[in-house]
């Protein structure tokens, strides 16, 4: 992983490359991490794979509720000849929950994508195929965000059938 001296540098080199793109950089037992705008995350996965980081090691979604922006998009990226380690991340809100796709770079970001917009509603602009990959395509709401009702229907088994409202034999 990149020490907090090369943490700095890496932003450094994003900042001159994309004005206004780095929002926050932390280095916190040895997790190297950027924050970028949500406009800029693409640009910046670039930025990375062309530095060396050529390996997406995994793509997931957050809920930072009750704080705003609330989602949150993380991408895991290794330096395989280092190997070095670096995440970036996004926010965005709940009104707009909208960042750039990076399938054409990782096509093993397709289905991560997919995830994420369906267990948080992140849109992944320019995905090539951006539908429900877990719930059925006419659930409504997104079940990994924070605020979404817990419970539901209890399912019917041959044990409690009889105990269940509005039951007949």
């Amino acid at each position: 992983m990149p020490d907090a001296t090369g943490l700095e540098l890496i932003a450094g080199e994003l900042r001159d490359l994309v004005d206004g793109a780095v929002v926050n950089t932390t280095f916190d037992r040895g997790r190297a991490e950027i924050e970028v705008a949500p406009e800029a995350s693409r640009p910046a996965l670039g930025f990375l794979k062309q530095r060396g980081f050529g390996f997406l090691a995994s793509l997931h979604g957050l809920d930072y509720y009750p704080d705003e922006p609330r989602l949150g998009v993380i991408w895991e990226l290794l330096d395989m000849s280092g190997p070095d380690r670096i995440s970036l991340k996004t926010r965005v809100s709940v009104e707009q929950p909208s960042v750039a796709t990076c399938v054409d770079l990782w096509a093993g970001a397709n289905n991560p994508e997919r995830e994420v917009y369906d267990m948080f509603g992140v849109v992944f602009e320019g995905h090539p195929d951006l539908r429900r990959i877990l719930m059925p395509e006419d659930y409504e709401g997104h079940p990994q965000r924070r605020d979404f009702p817990v419970g539901g229907e209890e399912i019917i088994f041959t044990y409690n059938e009889e105990q269940m409202p509005g039951w007949t034999k």
